[in-house]
């Protein structure tokens, strides 16, 4: 008995190991060796071990026999629920997740992580009004989470509510201040209310931050575009394009920019770009009236 009980945690021990060394197949072989003893069948920590590798290694319905076999011995463990509830959510299967979540939250009333993603799919599925009282729920218990405030003020801007929006991006900003996904959402907001240069400002530091997100060049462009400087809106999403260059938007929104000048070999040139990237461009190609003009030209049949 010995001998095995040794074995046992021996083959935990190495998984362990090789779980913290992302080696998940290994990892997975050990974890399922120290399954095969009695002890295995009884160990929750375990199970859930085995469920999480398989997780990661997108074996679903076998993460999810583990974790049931976890319930059966402790019906309460929280995190057993929460574990089921992101393979559903990860599968939008919202029904089941939002079930789980839920029961996690009953068994731990202080479990955050299930309520920000719970707050999640309600935003998904359009219930804001959850949404926010779960992310607040967030902030209750953990005061300093930075992607409850950004999601929260993405929220409160979508439907219109600035100044609150404002209110949760500053204080994203005030745990994070250089990241570039809340200097981006302050770029949105203080656009929306008309503060330009205040918005420019935060485009240009999220772009410093990480010039990787596309959504950053766009929006700068937009305000220089919608101001008739083709150039700096031109100058800005090339950029963009150099460290995005499989974003098939950017060629898209660049060509109208193109077109606005009258360059419009240019502009055909990007377009062909962003079919090539994603070929349902080619409807909206057949619909927008800046680019009328291109649609004249020969090579643009080549498009259809």
């Amino acid at each position: 008995m010995e001998i095995n009980n040794y074995m046992f945690n021996n083959y935990k021990n190495i998984a362990q190991g090789f779980k913290q060394e992302k080696q998940s197949l290994k990892a997975l072989k050990f974890f399922n060796k120290a399954y095969k003893y009695e002890e295995g069948k009884k160990d929750i920590e375990l199970l859930i071990d085995i469920a999480l590798v398989y997780h990661e290694l997108g074996q679903m319905k076998s993460a999810e026999k583990k974790y049931f076999e976890a319930l059966n011995i402790d019906s309460k463990e929280s995190r057993v629920y929460y574990g089921l509830a992101i393979l559903y959510d990860e599968e939008n299967d919202y029904d089941k997740a939002i079930k789980f979540y839920k029961k996690a939250i009953e068994f731990n009333p202080y479990y955050d992580r299930a309520y920000f993603f719970l707050a999640d799919i309600y935003d998904r599925i359009g219930d804001k009004k959850r949404a926010i009282q779960l992310y607040k729920k967030v902030i209750e218990i953990q005061p300093n989470d930075y992607w409850a405030y950004v999601n929260l003020g993405s929220i409160y801007e979508e439907l219109n509510e600035n100044k609150t929006a404002l209110d949760f991006m500053k204080k994203s900003l005030e745990i994070d201040p250089s990241h570039y996904m809340g200097l981006y959402n302050m770029g949105v907001i203080l656009k929306k209310i008309g503060l330009i240069d205040e918005a420019i400002n935060y485009y240009i530091e999220a772009i410093e931050q990480n010039p990787y997100f596309p959504s950053s060049f766009l929006n700068l462009a937009v305000i220089y575009k919608e101001n008739k400087d083709y150039k700096k809106a031109i100058e800005i999403i090339t950029k963009g394009i150099e460290f995005n260059s499989e974003v098939g938007y950017l060629f898209y929104n660049r060509a109208c920019f193109f077109a606005c000048e009258n360059r419009l070999d240019e502009a055909l040139n990007d377009l062909t770009k962003a079919v090539d990237i994603y070929p349902n461009f080619i409807e909206y190609i057949k619909k927008d009236e800046e680019l009328k003009m291109v649609r004249n030209l020969e090579g643009y049949k080549k498009l259809q």
